[in-house]
């Protein structure tokens, strides 16, 4: 079994954001789910999430902006991995980034900024214990090596 990601929404809002990481995770061969729950609003809806894939191959990617709590408070109850994919607010100038990054002692979720780095992050995870998704990640990788070469091909002709 390949497992799956879960994006966690914060609010209904984050949809947009969160259908461009299952841009890429689709893209990397990964399956996804969405749900919607808030560790401020419904914290009881997010235990019930971590409860519902309890016995699952599953890694986390949340998406939260503002005060990003929901990806600390499920870090904290879960031993799978989680991954905080914040949205960016002009609004705030990055400064609620800081709510992902300074959280407390004992939680260990990653953060990425990038739709596309939260679900390269969710495959490389998923990828330690099957092959497949191993094989779509460097081809992955690899697209991205030839995209890079072309580029570099092209620039060399100019002047």
């Amino acid at each position: 079994m390949a497992g799956k990601a879960v994006i966690v929404m914060g609010s209904e809002r984050d949809l947009d954001f969160s259908r461009e990481i299952a841009k890429y995770l689709k893209l990397l061969g990964v399956n996804y789910e969405f749900r919607v729950a808030s560790a401020h609003k419904t914290p009881l809806a997010v235990l019930d999430i971590l409860k519902e894939f309890e016995n699952e191959k599953v890694v986390y990617i949340t998406v939260a902006g503002r005060s990003n709590a929901l990806s600390a408070f499920m870090d904290g109850n879960t031993a799978k991995p989680v991954i905080a994919c914040p949205p960016y607010s002009e609004k705030y100038g990055g400064a609620d980034i800081y709510s992902s990054l300074r959280v407390p002692s004992g939680i260990g979720s990653v953060v990425t900024v990038e739709t596309e780095g939260a679900a390269i992050a969710a495959a490389k995870i998923l990828a330690l214990e099957d092959q497949a998704t191993l094989a779509n990640v460097r081809s992955y990788q690899d697209s991205k090596r030839k995209d890079l070469e072309k580029a570099n091909e092209s620039v060399k002709q100019l002047k």
